[in-house]
């Protein structure tokens, strides 16, 4: 059976945001995949889904160069997807009297794996 992972890093989106766009399209056909993260109205789906390009053209090369044969889209599925948290920026907002607050900028690392239907 063949798998192919994709990772996006240090995309500007907290791990908990992408991880509800993710939940969407975990198990679901490529194409469905796709057409799902095409109408959301997050804008971390516009990553996820040149994520999951990336592990469908991974899943073709790897098909094409080590099995010498030719794979088709639509046979890929959604196997895993997951968001891990990356760094956070640290900045410094002005507050008044002269204080200052800090504010937090998440990151985090997409994950997208695609695999063979059986």
């Amino acid at each position: 059976m063949l798998e192919a992972t994709s990772t996006n890093r240090y995309v500007r989106t907290s791990a908990q945001k992408a991880g509800l766009v993710l939940d969407l399209i975990r198990g679901k056909d490529a194409a469905d995949a796709l057409s799902i993260l095409r109408f959301t109205k997050k804008s971390v789906a516009r990553d996820i889904e040149k994520t999951l390009r990336s592990a469908i053209a991974n899943a073709v090369l790897v098909a094409d160069r080590n099995q010498k044969r030719r794979l088709d889209e639509e046979s890929l599925v959604v196997a895993g997807c997951y968001a891990n948290q990356g760094p956070s920026f640290k900045r410094v907002r002005p507050a008044p009297m002269g204080r200052a607050y800090r504010v937090i900028k998440r990151t985090a690392h997409i994950t997208v794996r695609v695999a063979e239907k059986e």
